[in-house]
């Protein structure tokens, strides 16, 4: 009898201390880049809106004007919406006004990933939108560990909230990552969604045990990518 009641404590400890993972592609990283555990880091896969962080790079590494207006916000105010609202009409601004117009922006984002060692990592747009561009798991660590050379993205990852003056208005945009600006372990951010990718989601932040990249693609949907990773990251 108290081997069954050892065992029923044991199974209900065990149960509280794990999550299903829906995540067809996973990995966490030491901050070197080390791969710490995975699962399928080497699939290739849609990757969505972390398209975004690779189009803010090449856009800050053009040297352009950050505080000339397009229309009704400046070049950083785009890069902000971009990286913290995921905004794909900012994103695709930003690109369309890059040094040689979109096309260029998008071949530079694919020059920026050769240079960086990324086979698997392909962009055909600026947003994500297109289900053509993919990486892996383990080639958005690199890509992650490169944006934390970027002070605005690792500004956007403090931001919650948004606020923008907008023809005498004020205009509240939220994070996609609810826990960005709150959670202040979080050092950078960024989410996805497609219905080809699935819920996607990368992150470095601080933890009890280190620094950690943790990089998640194909959850189930936009509810389940941040307490995977979440979990993930601290397992």
């Amino acid at each position: 009898m108290l081997r069954f009641f050892l065992a029923v404590i044991l199974m209900t400890a065990s149960l509280s201390w794990s999550m299903p993972i829906t995540a067809r592609s996973w990995v966490v990283a030491k901050e070197d880049g080390t791969k710490v555990i995975g699962k399928n880091d080497n699939k290739v896969m849609p990757i969505a809106s972390i398209t975004k962080l690779m189009t803010v790079m090449v856009v800050l590494d053009s040297k352009q004007n950050l505080n000339e207006y397009i229309k009704p916000y400046t070049r950083n105010e785009l890069i902000q919406l971009a990286l913290v609202n995921s905004n794909n009409q900012a994103t695709d601004t930003l690109c369309r006004n890059y040094p040689g117009g979109y096309k260029n922006c998008i071949l530079d984002m694919n020059r920026k990933a050769k240079e960086l060692g990324l086979k698997n990592t392909k962009f055909s747009d600026a947003t994500g939108l297109n289900r053509k561009n993919v990486s892996t798991a383990e080639e958005l660590i690199v890509i992650v560990r490169e944006s934390y050379k970027y002070q605005q993205v690792i500004d956007a990852a403090k931001i919650n909230k948004l606020t923008l003056h907008q023809n005498k208005r004020l205009l509240t945009f939220k994070n996609t990552n609810p826990d960005a600006g709150i959670n202040q372990n979080i050092i950078v951010s960024k989410t996805g969604f497609t219905n080809p990718a699935g819920g996607c989601i990368v992150m470095m932040m601080e933890t009890n045990i280190g620094r950690r990249i943790v990089v998640l693609l194909g959850s189930k949907n936009t509810h389940t990518r941040i307490p995977e990773a979440e979990w993930l990251v601290q397992s």
